[in-house]
């Protein structure tokens, strides 16, 4: 009686089997199998290994495929290698500009999407908690290549810029966005009030260098050399308080005062359930490592490139910082937060404008101070004194709009037209404006009383 023996192979999503029959045959003395049964023997390991082998690069091609369509951005992909390209061949100062700052706009798309992948798997608080540091991670880049290289005004006017552009531009758009489909939008006051507060004391670490530089300036070179040292100084303490404030405030936002948000968790858990999850945790976070560097990259061109794009335009770094580079950064994040307004999700939207600011002003600003600190670079909160002015109107009107908890078109339309005046006046406004506003207005104030 010929051995039969029986063995199944599970494979594939629907867990079928397959039964498979392998007859055992005699074995000649010189250990031999006859060649007509040769074929039969040892065969299905072996395709199941070359199964496995193939099935790999499918599935590398296919989380490649899913992450670029993750974003319509996407499609500009195309100029990351152009970019590097120009920058590294020495092309016109214009062109490698223009092509690194549209790179840099999928970049940041991939980069957030990369954090989202990745957090989603951390659970709620390293989530969180990874959220918040790379919310803001293009703008740290490119702040910190110009840091590297001096650009200090580069550095203060991209950090305001991004600051303006979510809380005026962003956040007016949101409002416009929701009262095309809603007659007036509700959010939740509480959330926003605590948002705006924080934007108040971030304000006022501004306003503070800037009263403080105005009352100790003077006529004399060797008196302003020790202001500055002073103003230093209180940067850097200024700077350490902000970051513990920002520590607190995500320790209020995910431990103490976690229900608070719950509205905002709930939007977002609705996307949530729309998304599935595409990257695996490791892949998730190579593609985290390799988007960094090639912002990295791209981010060093463009910088280096902002003296030429200057002189040849006729503009000044300052609006470069202020305006342009902003856009690069939050691009996409701006783009969803107006989709989820228009979706009636107001509390994610403000948490995404607002939010995002607050990282700027009390995480990403004050980081970069400590940096500079250690760099050996003068990086300080003393803004010159028109900048400091137009920040502390900006959250003024922003914390008035959004006290109510209500919104609507004209709100938004409101914040728009004034994010357009400021971009209007830093495009007229020449990096070496020689007074300084806060200086005559505290001198006439103490000659007043």
């Amino acid at each position: 009686m010929k051995n039969i023996k029986q063995s199944f192979h599970r494979h594939g999503r629907a867990g079928s089997y397959h039964y498979n029959q392998q007859r055992e045959m005699p074995q000649p003395a010189n250990g031999r199998l006859h060649d007509e049964h040769t074929p039969l023997i040892g065969r299905t390991q072996n395709y199941e290994d070359e199964s496995r082998v193939k099935t790999i690069p499918k599935h590398v091609l296919h989380l490649i495929y899913a992450t670029l369509a993750s974003n319509y951005v996407n499609v500009f992909l195309i100029f990351v290698p152009l970019g590097i390209i120009a920058g590294a061949l020495h092309w016109n100062p214009t062109v490698v500009f223009v092509l690194n700052f549209i790179a840099i706009i999928p970049l940041a798309a991939l980069l957030s999407f990369a954090t989202e992948e990745l957090s989603a798997k951390l659970g709620q608080t390293l989530g969180g908690l990874m959220n918040a540091t790379f919310g803001n991670a293009v703008e740290l880049i490119v702040s910190i290549v110009a840091l590297k290289q001096g650009e200090i005004r580069i550095v203060q006017a991209s950090m305001l810029g991004s600051i303006l552009s979510n809380i005026l531009l962003v956040l007016g758009c949101c409002f416009l966005a929701a009262g095309l489909t809603q007659h007036e939008s509700r959010f939740n006051e509480t959330v926003a009030s605590t948002m705006s507060s924080l934007m108040a004391v971030a304000s006022a670490s501004l306003i503070v260098p800037a009263t403080l530089y105005a009352v100790m300036h003077g006529d004399n070179k060797k008196d302003n050399l020790e202001t500055d040292k002073n103003i230093l100084v209180l940067s850097h303490g200024t700077a350490i308080i902000l970051l513990i404030l920002y520590i607190l405030y995500l320790y209020f936002q995910l431990y103490s005062h976690h229900s608070l948000f719950a509205d905002v968790e709930n939007q977002e858990g609705g996307d949530n359930e729309e998304e599935a999850q595409i990257l695996s945790p490791v892949a998730a976070g190579v593609a985290l490592v390799i988007v960094t560097v090639l912002v990295a990259v791209c981010a060093e061109f463009l910088v280096d490139s902002i003296d030429s794009i200057v002189e040849s335009a006729h503009i000044s770094k300052t609006f470069v910082g202020l305006v342009l580079i902003p856009i690069v950064g939050n691009a996409a994040e701006h783009v969803t937060a107006v989709i989820v307004a228009y979706k009636g999700k107001m509390d994610l939207a403000i948490n995404v404008a607002i939010g995002s600011s607050l990282q700027i002003a009390l995480f990403v600003t004050p980081f970069l101070v400590i940096l500079g600190w250690i760099m050996g670079q003068p990086m300080t909160l003393h803004f010159q004194g028109f900048e400091t002015m137009i920040f502390f109107i900006s959250v003024l009107i922003v914390n008035y709009l959004i006290q109510d908890g209500k919104s609507n078109y004209l709100e938004g339309a409101m914040c728009i037209g004034i994010y357009a005046i400021i971009a209007l006046a830093f495009y007229i406004y020449p990096d070496n404006a020689a007074g300084d506003i806060t200086v005559d207005v505290v001198k006439r104030f103490f000659a007043v009383n």
